[in-house]
């Protein structure tokens, strides 16, 4: 009976033993998470400070990756989650988080190389696909070290002789620490937008000796390729859709370089993945914005609101939000004609990590739809990050002054006339950013 006793015990304590659950390991359990919602920056080249390819390069940050994870600094992305499902959210499962934390603490074990996935097939330099053209500003930019850049323009020809349809695109910054954001317009070959300026090399507002394009420099209704700023997201329009660039086209870089104590250059380029067959809808980045506003001193929660109807169907893609140094929130709505409100997207603003925010299923937008779009600043003395919270802001280029933007992407018909198409929209949506 002894003997038998002994056995039992022994046997439950093996049984204990091997339910036990193992610790996480980074080539089985670590890596397909690091693939899938990190490298994307964290590779060599990318903007995030360390990469996370190699388990040589991950094990030191163990602790930081896990504490980042847990109170969900990363990844990055802040719209409300009660409010709308989008395709490129990169949050983690509470199970993902929990293997990076338990990884951790259990002092990053390496595991079995053998288990790891097949690494991922990263274009070199792009998170697009490799580009079908790559379009670089002429002419290098010199940023100081102190004080205010005036936003400063290079006009490209890209030489098309036949139109082309972009599907994909991608902006790399020369100089991604002093890149505040930047626009990517199209000019087509009809458009007298900043005709007379200058081609292939930097100029600002006020190099030019034209009054009227002095004025131009700050405004104009030509369609937006790209919108740039940290954090945002290539674009990458589904199959069908893409965005129209007519032969003859030039491209036109609006950059908006901010300083940092240390002078730089900055020679920024694009990448291009153009549509293997003509789509049959064509998008438009429009926006909804407030260039009247005026935010008290001291003001912690200032409402701006702004609304607009769209004239004709359309097919909503994307919301991308844009503030400066003040902004707190973001809010996207559709007022219905009974008066009730439909939340969009509501984002907890961050400065440094301008997101766009993909809807994971494009939402066809009725003729007559009004689109409502609602920014909070705190110009407070609690905002860390405020220049001046004794001062009345008014909406101005440098990240010390205000904006107050609600870019959107539309896709309509291929065969649209897009001045045509919006020209009624109510919201001064053609303005510049």
């Amino acid at each position: 009976m002894l003997l038998v006793a002994v056995t039992s015990q022994n046997t439950s304590l093996a049984c204990a033993q091997s339910a036990k659950p193992k610790s996480p390991t980074f080539y089985e359990d670590v890596l397909p998470i690091l693939q899938d919602h990190c490298q994307t920056c964290h590779r060599p080249g990318e903007v995030a400070p360390m990469p996370l390819v190699t388990y040589e390069q991950s094990q030191p940050w163990a602790g930081g990756v896990a504490h980042a994870v847990e109170t969900k600094m990363m990844p990055p992305w802040f719209a409300d989650p009660r409010f709308g499902k989008f395709s490129n959210d990169p949050s983690l499962s509470d199970k993902e988080i929990a293997t990076l934390s338990a990884w951790a603490t259990a002092g990053a074990p390496a595991g079995m190389q053998t288990d790891a996935p097949p690494p991922r097939n990263w274009a070199a330099g792009w998170n697009i696909p490799q580009p079908d053209l790559i379009v670089k500003m002429p002419a290098t930019v010199k940023i100081p070290a102190q004080g205010e850049v005036e936003y400063t323009y290079e006009i490209v020809p890209t030489h098309f002789t036949e139109d082309r349809w972009v599907r994909m695109s991608e902006f790399r910054p020369g100089s991604p620490a002093h890149v505040h954001h930047a626009v990517v317009y199209i000019r087509p070959p009809d458009s007298e937008w900043l005709r007379h300026a200058p081609v292939g090399t930097p100029f600002t507002a006020s190099t030019l000796t034209d009054p009227i394009e002095k004025r131009q420099a700050h405004e104009t209704t030509s369609d937006l390729l790209l919108v740039y700023a940290p954090g945002s997201s290539p674009d990458e329009w589904p199959q069908g859709m893409a965005k129209f660039v007519p032969a003859g086209s030039d491209l036109v870089f609006q950059m908006h370089y901010t300083t940092n104590g240390n002078a730089d250059t900055d020679q920024t380029s694009i990448g291009l993945v153009f549509a293997k067959e003509p789509p049959k809808q064509r998008v438009i980045t429009l926006q909804l914005n407030d260039h009247a506003l005026i935010i008290p001193p001291g003001a912690d929660d200032f409402r701006v609101e702004v609304q607009g109807s769209l004239p004709n169907d359309a097919t909503l893609l994307s919301l991308f939000p844009h503030m400066h140094l003040r902004g707190k929130r973001f809010e996207y709505d559709i007022v219905h004609d009974d008066g009730s409100v439909e939340t969009l997207l509501r984002v907890n603003y961050h400065f440094h990590w301008q997101l766009s925010y993909k809807l994971a299923e494009p939402r066809l937008l009725k003729a007559g739809t009004k689109l409502r779009a609602i920014a909070w600043y705190d110009n407070s003395k609690n905002n860390p990050h405020n220049p001046d919270p004794t001062k009345t802001v008014v909406w101005g280029d440098q990240t010390s002054d205000e904006m107050m933007v609600g870019f959107f992407d539309v896709a309509v018909p291929a065969g649209m006339d897009k001045n045509k198409f919006f020209e009624s929209l109510k919201s001064g949506s053609s303005g510049s950013n």
